[in-house]
Protein backbone atom coordinates (compact mmCIF):
# COMPACT_ATOMS: atom_id res chain seq x y z
CA UNK A 1 0.00 0.00 0.00
CA UNK A 2 2.69 2.48 1.21
CA UNK A 3 4.72 1.42 -2.50
CA UNK A 4 1.47 2.44 -4.58
CA UNK A 5 1.24 5.61 -2.75
CA UNK A 6 4.79 6.19 -3.32
CA UNK A 7 4.97 5.69 -6.91
CA UNK A 8 1.86 7.53 -7.43
CA UNK A 9 3.55 10.48 -5.96
CA UNK A 10 6.64 10.41 -7.99
CA UNK A 11 5.12 11.68 -10.97
CA UNK A 12 3.66 14.62 -9.58
CA UNK A 13 6.80 15.37 -8.29
CA UNK A 14 8.62 15.03 -11.90
CA UNK A 15 5.65 16.83 -13.27
CA UNK A 16 6.22 19.87 -10.66
CA UNK A 17 10.20 19.82 -11.55
CA UNK A 18 9.78 19.26 -15.14
CA UNK A 19 7.09 22.50 -15.23
CA UNK A 20 9.57 24.61 -13.18
CA UNK A 21 12.41 23.90 -15.66
CA UNK A 22 10.26 25.03 -18.80
CA UNK A 23 8.84 28.48 -17.37
CA UNK A 24 12.16 29.31 -16.20
CA UNK A 25 13.94 28.06 -19.53
CA UNK A 26 10.82 30.02 -21.21
CA UNK A 27 11.11 33.11 -19.11
CA UNK A 28 15.30 33.14 -19.82
CA UNK A 29 14.47 32.76 -24.00
CA UNK A 30 11.82 35.21 -23.67
CA UNK A 31 14.45 38.07 -22.15
CA UNK A 32 17.42 37.30 -24.43
CA UNK A 33 15.05 37.87 -27.31
CA UNK A 34 13.65 40.94 -25.90
CA UNK A 35 17.35 42.02 -24.97
CA UNK A 36 18.84 40.94 -28.34
CA UNK A 37 15.96 42.84 -30.40
CA UNK A 38 15.50 46.07 -28.03
CA UNK A 39 18.30 48.01 -30.05
CA UNK A 40 17.17 47.40 -33.47
CA UNK A 41 14.59 50.18 -32.90
CA UNK A 42 16.44 52.78 -30.44
CA UNK A 43 18.38 54.03 -33.07
CA UNK A 44 18.07 57.55 -35.43
CA UNK A 45 17.25 56.11 -38.99
CA UNK A 46 16.37 57.51 -42.58
CA UNK A 47 14.19 56.25 -44.96
CA UNK A 48 13.01 57.31 -48.49
CA UNK A 49 9.49 57.79 -49.12
CA UNK A 50 9.27 55.52 -52.16
CA UNK A 51 12.55 55.43 -54.17
CA UNK A 52 15.52 56.84 -53.65
CA UNK A 53 16.92 56.45 -57.58
CA UNK A 54 21.08 57.62 -58.23
CA UNK A 55 20.94 60.21 -60.17
CA UNK A 56 17.49 61.20 -59.24
CA UNK A 57 15.31 63.25 -56.31
CA UNK A 58 13.50 61.61 -53.24
CA UNK A 59 11.83 62.67 -50.20
CA UNK A 60 13.15 60.94 -47.13
CA UNK A 61 12.55 60.84 -43.63
CA UNK A 62 14.48 60.82 -40.24
CA UNK A 63 12.84 58.75 -37.93
CA UNK A 64 13.73 59.97 -34.13
CA UNK A 65 12.45 57.87 -31.57
CA UNK A 66 13.08 59.00 -27.70
CA UNK A 67 14.81 56.65 -25.82
CA UNK A 68 14.58 57.86 -22.59
CA UNK A 69 11.82 57.88 -19.78
CA UNK A 70 12.78 60.70 -18.29
CA UNK A 71 13.91 63.22 -20.87
CA UNK A 72 12.28 64.63 -24.13
CA UNK A 73 14.02 65.28 -27.21
CA UNK A 74 14.38 68.89 -28.14
CA UNK A 75 16.72 69.45 -31.18
CA UNK A 76 18.06 66.76 -34.07
CA UNK A 77 21.40 68.25 -35.79
CA UNK A 78 21.67 66.14 -39.17
CA UNK A 79 24.85 66.31 -40.80
CA UNK A 80 25.03 65.86 -44.96
CA UNK A 81 27.65 63.50 -46.55
CA UNK A 82 31.04 65.67 -47.91
CA UNK A 83 31.99 63.44 -49.96
CA UNK A 84 28.49 63.40 -51.76
CA UNK A 85 27.30 66.87 -51.58
CA UNK A 86 23.91 67.69 -52.46
CA UNK A 87 22.65 70.36 -54.44
CA UNK A 88 19.12 70.85 -53.77
CA UNK A 89 18.02 70.07 -50.03
CA UNK A 90 14.69 71.68 -48.68
CA UNK A 91 13.38 70.63 -45.59
CA UNK A 92 9.58 70.01 -44.66
CA UNK A 93 7.88 72.03 -41.94
CA UNK A 94 7.15 70.08 -39.09
CA UNK A 95 4.97 71.16 -36.54
CA UNK A 96 5.95 72.18 -33.09
CA UNK A 97 9.36 72.29 -34.22
CA UNK A 98 11.35 75.32 -35.75
CA UNK A 99 14.19 74.36 -39.00
CA UNK A 100 17.49 76.03 -39.74
CA UNK A 101 19.86 74.81 -42.90
CA UNK A 102 23.58 75.74 -42.85
CA UNK A 103 24.79 76.25 -46.39
CA UNK A 104 29.21 75.91 -47.10
CA UNK A 105 30.90 76.24 -49.34
CA UNK A 106 32.57 73.25 -51.98
CA UNK A 107 36.05 72.49 -52.20
CA UNK A 108 34.91 71.23 -55.48
CA UNK A 109 31.73 72.76 -57.22
CA UNK A 110 28.98 70.98 -58.66
CA UNK A 111 27.50 71.51 -62.16
CA UNK A 112 23.45 71.11 -61.59
CA UNK A 113 21.27 71.34 -64.97
CA UNK A 114 23.85 73.51 -66.69
CA UNK A 115 25.18 75.39 -64.06
CA UNK A 116 28.00 75.73 -61.60
CA UNK A 117 27.33 75.30 -57.96
CA UNK A 118 29.72 76.35 -55.31
CA UNK A 119 28.48 75.72 -52.30
CA UNK A 120 25.38 73.40 -50.82
CA UNK A 121 23.59 72.79 -47.65
CA UNK A 122 26.01 70.71 -45.16
CA UNK A 123 23.55 70.62 -42.40
CA UNK A 124 19.76 70.94 -41.27
CA UNK A 125 19.27 71.66 -37.51
CA UNK A 126 15.25 71.26 -36.15
CA UNK A 127 14.65 72.91 -32.81
CA UNK A 128 11.22 71.69 -30.50
CA UNK A 129 9.75 75.28 -30.02
CA UNK A 130 7.37 73.49 -26.93
CA UNK A 131 8.10 70.08 -25.49
CA UNK A 132 9.63 67.77 -28.33
CA UNK A 133 9.81 64.49 -28.63
CA UNK A 134 8.12 63.41 -25.43
CA UNK A 135 8.92 59.54 -23.86
CA UNK A 136 7.46 56.69 -25.62
CA UNK A 137 7.53 58.54 -28.87
CA UNK A 138 8.78 59.60 -31.66
CA UNK A 139 8.90 62.11 -34.78
CA UNK A 140 9.96 61.83 -38.45
CA UNK A 141 11.31 64.42 -40.03
CA UNK A 142 11.15 64.94 -43.54
CA UNK A 143 13.62 66.31 -46.71
CA UNK A 144 13.70 65.99 -50.05
CA UNK A 145 17.59 65.39 -51.37
CA UNK A 146 18.88 65.60 -54.89
CA UNK A 147 20.44 65.01 -57.88
CA UNK A 148 21.44 61.65 -55.70
CA UNK A 149 24.77 60.83 -56.64
CA UNK A 150 25.63 57.70 -59.26
CA UNK A 151 28.67 56.95 -58.04
CA UNK A 152 27.78 55.59 -54.53
CA UNK A 153 25.58 52.73 -53.30
CA UNK A 154 24.36 54.53 -49.91
CA UNK A 155 24.35 57.84 -48.59
CA UNK A 156 25.47 58.03 -44.40
CA UNK A 157 24.33 61.15 -42.32
CA UNK A 158 25.56 61.77 -38.82
CA UNK A 159 23.11 62.76 -36.63
CA UNK A 160 23.13 64.57 -32.78
CA UNK A 161 20.21 63.67 -30.59
CA UNK A 162 19.84 66.12 -27.71
CA UNK A 163 17.79 65.73 -24.62
CA UNK A 164 16.05 68.36 -22.53
CA UNK A 165 18.50 67.24 -19.93
CA UNK A 166 20.96 68.45 -21.91
CA UNK A 167 22.12 64.79 -22.77
CA UNK A 168 23.77 63.97 -26.34
CA UNK A 169 23.53 61.33 -28.24
CA UNK A 170 26.16 60.83 -31.31
CA UNK A 171 24.75 58.30 -33.97
CA UNK A 172 27.91 58.94 -35.92
CA UNK A 173 29.14 55.51 -36.09
CA UNK A 174 29.71 53.96 -39.56
CA UNK A 175 29.47 50.37 -40.01
CA UNK A 176 32.00 48.65 -41.13
CA UNK A 177 31.50 45.50 -43.63
CA UNK A 178 31.82 42.58 -42.11
CA UNK A 179 31.84 43.88 -38.62
CA UNK A 180 28.47 44.07 -36.14
CA UNK A 181 26.76 47.34 -35.88
CA UNK A 182 28.18 49.63 -33.62
CA UNK A 183 26.36 50.94 -30.89
CA UNK A 184 25.86 54.66 -31.89
CA UNK A 185 24.97 53.84 -35.85
CA UNK A 186 24.92 56.60 -38.45
CA UNK A 187 21.41 56.84 -40.29
CA UNK A 188 21.86 55.18 -43.95
CA UNK A 189 20.29 55.94 -46.75
CA UNK A 190 20.15 53.11 -49.69
CA UNK A 191 20.24 54.14 -52.69
CA UNK A 192 18.29 52.13 -55.65
CA UNK A 193 19.43 51.87 -59.30
CA UNK A 194 19.46 54.54 -61.80
CA UNK A 195 16.10 55.07 -63.70
CA UNK A 196 15.55 56.98 -67.42
CA UNK A 197 13.54 59.64 -65.35
CA UNK A 198 15.23 61.65 -63.27
CA UNK A 199 12.80 65.09 -63.72
CA UNK A 200 9.93 62.86 -62.42
CA UNK A 201 11.40 61.89 -59.49
CA UNK A 202 12.31 65.29 -58.62
CA UNK A 203 8.53 66.54 -59.68
CA UNK A 204 7.33 64.15 -57.32
CA UNK A 205 9.88 65.02 -54.58
CA UNK A 206 8.44 68.60 -54.55
CA UNK A 207 5.31 67.69 -54.47
CA UNK A 208 5.51 66.21 -51.29
CA UNK A 209 7.28 68.76 -50.06
CA UNK A 210 5.62 71.76 -48.27
CA UNK A 211 6.64 74.98 -49.01
CA UNK A 212 10.79 76.25 -49.39
CA UNK A 213 12.96 77.41 -47.02
CA UNK A 214 16.61 78.90 -47.78
CA UNK A 215 19.92 78.90 -45.58
CA UNK A 216 19.27 82.17 -43.91
CA UNK A 217 16.07 81.56 -42.62
CA UNK A 218 14.50 79.73 -40.35
CA UNK A 219 10.58 78.21 -40.96
CA UNK A 220 9.12 78.14 -38.20
CA UNK A 221 5.86 76.21 -38.09
CA UNK A 222 2.94 75.30 -35.96
CA UNK A 223 3.40 75.43 -31.97
CA UNK A 224 1.46 72.19 -31.54
CA UNK A 225 4.10 69.54 -30.75
CA UNK A 226 4.01 66.39 -32.90
CA UNK A 227 2.83 63.16 -30.65
CA UNK A 228 2.82 60.18 -32.71
CA UNK A 229 2.75 56.91 -31.09
CA UNK A 230 5.51 54.62 -31.59
CA UNK A 231 2.89 51.57 -32.30
CA UNK A 232 1.69 53.54 -35.13
CA UNK A 233 4.77 52.62 -36.86
CA UNK A 234 4.22 50.10 -39.63
CA UNK A 235 7.27 48.26 -39.56
CA UNK A 236 8.00 48.64 -35.95
CA UNK A 237 4.67 47.02 -35.16
CA UNK A 238 6.06 44.26 -37.92
CA UNK A 239 8.91 43.70 -35.94
CA UNK A 240 7.40 43.83 -32.39
CA UNK A 241 4.68 41.26 -33.95
CA UNK A 242 7.63 39.06 -35.00
CA UNK A 243 9.33 39.11 -31.42
CA UNK A 244 6.29 38.15 -30.08
CA UNK A 245 5.52 35.32 -31.90
CA UNK A 246 8.77 33.80 -31.55
CA UNK A 247 8.88 33.58 -28.12
CA UNK A 248 5.15 32.04 -28.02
CA UNK A 249 6.38 29.50 -30.63
CA UNK A 250 9.67 28.71 -28.11
CA UNK A 251 6.99 28.72 -25.07
CA UNK A 252 4.54 26.41 -27.02
CA UNK A 253 7.69 23.69 -28.15
CA UNK A 254 8.87 23.47 -24.63
CA UNK A 255 5.62 22.78 -23.29
CA UNK A 256 5.15 20.37 -25.89
CA UNK A 257 8.96 18.62 -25.03
CA UNK A 258 7.53 18.74 -20.90
CA UNK A 259 4.29 16.97 -21.73
CA UNK A 260 5.86 14.23 -23.99
CA UNK A 261 8.36 13.90 -20.93
CA UNK A 262 5.94 13.65 -18.59
CA UNK A 263 3.12 11.55 -20.23
CA UNK A 264 6.07 9.23 -20.56
CA UNK A 265 6.89 9.20 -17.24
CA UNK A 266 3.36 8.28 -16.48
CA UNK A 267 3.08 5.43 -18.56
CA UNK A 268 6.49 3.70 -17.01
CA UNK A 269 4.90 4.47 -13.17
Amino acid sequence: MQASRTASRTPSRVATRVATRVVAATAVAGVAVLALSAPAFAHVSVQPEGAAAKGGYAVVDFKVPNERDDAATTKLEVNLPADHPLASVMPQPVPGWSVKVTRSKLAKPLTMHGEKIDEAVTKVTWTADGKGIEPGYFQKFPLSLGALPEDTDKLVFKALQTYSDKEVVRWIEVQQEGQEEPENPAPVLELSAATDDHHGAADDASDKTEGKTDGKTDGKADATTGKTAAAADTKGGSDTTARVLGVVGIVIGVAGVAYGVLAGRRRTA
